[in-house]
């Protein structure tokens, strides 16, 4: 058994309309919800033998707070540009490449690409994966090689307003 952890970057920032989209950054809430949704993880045991993420700014700063709530070792955070505006097929290729040890995977990556691997991996109806949502699926097989060929279960769907009382 294996799982999948697809993690939406938390909320980033157009304060600097001169920024490249790939250097975005956090912004305020966004700098809130990933220590949130990274204690959460720790809360229900979860970990990581791998973590991938986008290059894209926003993207690898969600990982790495969320990585260090969990405890995984930030220096082990893998960029993996294929994650930066990912398509479904995008995140099969990934994932195909990645070797069986590792059966607990995150990838930190983008809508609306995200929301549309979420669905199609797991037979899922889930609208939007709002900034620093995260979905777990399982898979039944323990070898990524038979991503492309298998779907997996949703574990659950969690996002920020969940547990934010007054939001």
């Amino acid at each position: 058994m294996i799982n999948l952890f697809l993690c939406r970057h938390a909320k980033s920032s157009w304060a600097d309309t001169g920024l490249r989209d790939i250097e975005r950054p956090l912004n305020e809430r966004g700098k809130f919800d990933a220590p949130l949704m990274g204690g959460i993880l720790k809360n229900k045991q979860e970990s990581a033998d791998l973590i991938l993420s986008s290059p894209a700014k926003r993207a690898f700063k969600t990982a790495k707070i969320i990585a260090e709530k969990i405890g995984y070792d930030l220096k082990d955070i893998e960029i993996e540009d294929d994650l930066y505006m990912a398509g479904t097929n995008d995140f099969l290729n990934v994932l195909e490449k990645i070797n069986s040890k590792n059966k607990n995977i995150m990838l930190f990556s983008h809508n609306f690409g995200i929301t549309d691997f979420a669905n199609y991996i797991s037979n899922s109806k889930i609208a939007n994966i709002p900034t620093c949502g995260i979905v777990k699926i399982n898979f039944s097989f323990s070898d990524w090689k038979k991503i492309k060929n298998n779907k997996g279960t949703l574990q659950y769907f969690i996002y920020p307003k969940m547990f934010k009382h007054g939001s």
